[in-house]
């Protein structure tokens, strides 16, 4: 007797995505690549949670090293030095495109976006997937306990303290005002919207050799009075990452500097919320400028298969559609990658529904980037930031001034880059 047997299965490539999305941003994360693996039948993206930003990073220099690489990887801002160093660990993904039938138009991103994600000589090494801006966070309910204009948020860094101070008098709220990523928000972005240096050589986009000017007046200036709030009880510090987040869902803190991309769960949460953009310090000659985009790009592995190379270009396209795109940002306050996806949410009428969600893109697209606003690219940008962070944290528990924080910070971290370069 012969057994005709069944047709063999069909042979479905899997794609490792390692990133460090939580709450409802994971839930983004999960959904696309559902919907990507619904399109078709040749490949299946595995998104993989690998705690969080710096954490997966460091899994991926692991895995790397271990020769046992995912196919995609989430990199925070904070890496892309890192792996732009990476020569050989990683294949630009405007080549991955191109290779997998798609051509990569420049023109179709938002500029200061993939000029972030890019080499001088304009090839895009990382989807830029979820870039964000920092914008202010207040609570409409604390501020009208207040007695302030729950429609007006601060815009200087001068109001800022002075609201804060207000609600925490008035008792309003038991703490004014809490920030995450302090160096992110208060060093680089602050220079950038400040039209100052944070370091030299451009902030290291012209030459990695890069001597820090984080203790100039300006900065000892603003985190004086941020440790002077401290003190008070105005200002409450949640955690180097986004832990403060949470300090203003809870109702603890009434105003909140964070990501863009926080907004997802900001709005999950049910609170009475408004958006004000990044404020800026009322003593900076033209300010304000332009923000810096933060958030994460997704970096793609060299030594891959031809087959998956084909399927992270399909993912990569899939990602790049309109509909998505704006349905992303639509939802997770993150910026939409493309200027196509910006044009079809403004048309919507998405704007007018949501007043401040458009904050993040004009902030980033207000004016031409300056020597001062067009980015950080440090070649050890993440142990920088751990220099900084210990020292706010020295700082805020009163061990010391802001002058003497900043100047340690930057000779540590001059010590720091000079190493990382001689490397």
């Amino acid at each position: 007797m012969i057994v005709i047997g069944s047709p063999p299965a069909h042979a479905v490539t899997e794609l490792e995505w390692w990133h460090a999305m939580t709450g409802a941003n994971n839930d983004v994360v999960e959904q696309l690549a559902r919907e990507f693996n619904e399109t078709q039948r040749d490949y299946k993206v595995v998104p993989v949670f690998k705690g969080t930003y710096p954490e997966t990073l460091n899994a991926g220099i692991d895995a790397f090293r271990a020769k046992r690489t995912p196919a995609i990887i989430q990199v925070f801002d904070v890496g892309t030095g890192v792996m732009m160093g990476a020569e050989g660990a990683i294949k630009p993904v405007a080549e991955v495109l191109e290779e997998g039938g798609y051509t990569f138009d420049k023109s179709q991103y938002l500029p200061g976006i993939v000029d972030y994600y890019s080499k001088p000589d304009g090839t895009m090494l990382s989807f830029p997937y979820n870039a964000s801006s920092p914008i202010l966070y207040y609570d409409r309910d604390a501020f009208r306990k207040a007695g302030l204009d729950e429609n007006a948020p601060p815009k200087t860094w001068d109001e800022v303290w002075a609201d804060a101070r207000r609600i925490k008098a008035n008792g309003a709220a038991p703490c004014g005002y809490t920030s995450t990523w302090l160096p992110w928000i208060h060093l680089e972005n602050f220079a950038a919207w400040n039209n100052v240096p944070y370091g030299s050589n451009e902030n290291g986009l012209a030459g990695a050799d890069v001597r820090l000017a984080i203790d100039a007046p300006i900065y000892v200036d603003h985190f004086q009075a941020i440790a002077d709030l401290a003190k008070e009880g105005v200002f409450r510090y949640g955690g180097r990452t986004a832990e403060a987040r949470q300090l203003f869902l809870s109702g603890e803190c009434a105003i909140l500097t964070e990501s863009s991309g926080g907004l997802g769960d900001v709005v999950k949460s049910g609170m009475n919320f408004g958006i004000g953009q990044l404020p800026y310090d009322s003593k900076a000659s033209g300010a304000p400028q332009n923000t810096i985009p933060g958030g994460a790009s997704l970096w793609v592995f060299g030594g891959k298969t031809e087959t998956e190379y084909k399927g992270i270009a399909e993912f990569f396209h899939f990602l790049s559609g309109t509909a998505v795109q704006a349905r992303l940002h639509q939802k997770s306050g993150y910026l939409p990658v493309t200027l196509a996806a910006y044009e079809d949410t403004k048309r919507s009428g998405f704007y007018e529904r949501n007043p401040g969600r458009e904050t993040a893109i004009t902030q980033m697209l207000g004016k031409a980037p300056t020597g001062n606003s067009k980015g950080v690219r440090l070649p050890d940008l993440p142990q920088v930031r751990d220099i900084e962070n210990e020292e706010f944290e020295a700082m805020l528990a009163g061990a010391q001034d802001a002058k003497t924080a900043l100047a340690k910070a930057k000779v540590r971290a001059d010590a720091a880059i000079a190493e990382a370069v001689a490397q």
